[in-house]
């Protein structure tokens, strides 16, 4: 059976749960919060925050952060596994962050121009690993910082926008399917001009938050679901950018999903609310912020949508995109432009790839088959004002 790896991460969690909660000797845990020149973080070190709220660790491939109930928050080159038992995070005397792990080219994460001393890099409570350069004077200096390469997940005080200084630009990039992190189709992006955020597929707009309201609201997301936060919007000349923060200091992080969900839940909880659905919107709707496109297939009507159906069409007419950059939403795209296609499914297990269904007149469908695929229904009058999958 395919573990995802959402489940694998929930695993790593457990296992560093354990090792806070718990006298036993089945992990090392690191002394302090901080890499000094010299220090190394490997597979049986973790390194945590001085309020143990997050943790730097090796594990699944990757160099990764979680919190302490079992939330991941933040992955380092996520296209580019490694061999995280082998795997060390070193900072050298002249201030170079790297990686290094058997059969492996170094990654560097941060090499100054110029060599840095009296570095450090330290795992922050906001959940930032931060690499400072220390001056004379008692003052830091911010050299790199994980915030500023965000993955899936905003945390509070996490920034999405640009950097005007370096033109650096920080936006949320779904994973590619539910059981692979690396990137997907699906951006959430700070657009400062409109004062707006934006889901977009391969650059283009499929959902506006719509302005801020005076009350403090964004036009397009439930009203229920903003009460807790506090935004923080910064334009001048250095940065134009997007936070937020939780009023009651509760943990809190959105994510935007490898389907264009963009969806938010506390600490540990794995049942989560939509903020917004990128996924719903077919270019003819412009319900809860949805956009209208111009070049939609003539082909399909209003109100027509893909919904999950479980077991296996008949494979008599079936074509096949084999593919592994391909995930749902490119399968559910090349579905909706195909005016010959009905139905449509991942082709394997890590759910890549794609299976695209015709027939003229009758479904049929293999209920023994428990997989699930999608499939067109026409709308009715019920259905006009109401979309989904």
């Amino acid at each position: 059976m395919m573990i995802s790896f959402e489940i694998k991460k929930r695993i790593v969690w457990i296992y560093l749960w354990l090792c806070w909660s718990t006298t036993t000797t089945i992990c090392v845990k690191a002394t302090n919060d901080s890499l000094k020149p010299g220090d190394t973080l490997n597979s049986n070190t973790t390194l945590c925050s001085k309020q143990v709220k997050y943790c730097l660790l090796f594990n699944v491939g990757y160099l990764m952060i979680g919190t302490v109930r079992g939330t991941g928050v933040w992955i380092y080159d996520r296209n580019h596994p490694i061999n995280s038992d082998s795997a060390a995070l070193s900072l050298d005397y002249s201030g170079v962050l790297k990686i290094e792990s058997q059969n492996s080219k170094p990654k560097i994460i941060y090499s100054s121009p110029q060599p840095a001393n009296n570095t450090v890099a330290t795992m922050l409570d906001t959940g930032n690993f931060v690499l400072q350069q220390l001056h004379p004077n008692g003052t830091k200096s911010i050299l790199w910082q994980s915030f500023d390469y965000p993955t899936d997940t905003l945390i509070p005080t996490m920034k999405l926008g640009v950097n005007r200084e370096t033109t650096h630009n920080m936006s949320l990039v779904s994973w590619l399917a539910d059981s692979l992190p690396n990137l997907g189709e699906f951006s959430l992006e700070w657009e400062p001009k409109q004062g707006e955020l934006n889901i977009k597929k391969r650059g283009k707009v499929y959902w506006k938050s719509g302005k801020l309201k005076s009350n403090g609201i964004f036009e397009n997301i439930p009203t229920e679901v903003q009460r807790i936060y506090q935004y923080i919007i910064v334009s001048n000349k250095h940065e134009d950018s997007f936070a937020f923060k939780v009023k009651d200091g509760k943990f809190i992080r959105w994510f935007i999903s490898s389907k264009g969900r963009l969806g938010t839940t506390d600490d540990g909880n794995i049942d989560s609310v939509d903020i917004a659905n990128a996924d719903i919107c077919y270019g003819y709707n412009s319900d809860g912020g949805c956009q209208k496109w111009e070049d939609k297939p003539t082909c399909r009507e209003p109100g027509e949508v893909f919904q999950r159906k479980a077991g296996r069409p008949n494979m008599d007419n079936a074509t096949f995109e084999h593919d592994v950059t391909y995930s749902y939403s490119d399968c559910k795209m090349r579905c909706w432009r195909n005016c010959n296609c009905n139905a449509f499914q991942e082709l394997y297990e890590n759910l890549t790839g794609c299976v695209f269904y015709s027939w003229n007149s009758t479904q049929v469908v293999n209920l023994e088959v428990r997989d699930t695929f999608y499939t067109l229904v026409k709308p009715t009058k019920s259905d006009l004002n109401s979309h989904g999958t």
